[in-house]
């Protein structure tokens, strides 16, 4: 199966939560590909004592999950430092949802 992952949220324990799914997919041989939009591309910042979205976003990479940001989202946060991300477009999400079997928001 194809997942497609849209993480728009920056409540920490929901996107680790994304990011664990998203890793128990990959190692049960699902493709699946993950985009930060809106307030998602903050992502990586939203480590906390509990949750460690920042490994857990590693994880996901590692396993060969694909991973996209929102060049808008980011330059309207005046950053454009996508991190562990690819610098994307809406024609990406576009293509994220149009080419996955199921697409899950969080």
């Amino acid at each position: 199966m194809k997942l497609g992952l849209v993480i728009y949220s920056d409540d920490a324990e929901t996107v680790w939560n994304a990011f664990r799914l998203g890793v128990f997919s990959l190692k049960h041989g699902d493709a699946v590909s993950a985009f930060l939009l809106g307030k998602g591309v903050e992502a990586q910042s939203l480590d906390s004592e509990k949750f460690k979205v920042s490994e857990m976003m590693g994880q996901f990479v590692a396993a060969s999950g694909g991973l996209l940001a929102c060049g808008t989202c980011l330059k309207l946060r005046h950053t454009e430092d996508a991190g562990m991300c690819a610098l994307s477009t809406l024609e990406d999400l576009h293509r994220l949802v149009r080419d996955s079997d199921k697409v899950l928001t969080f």
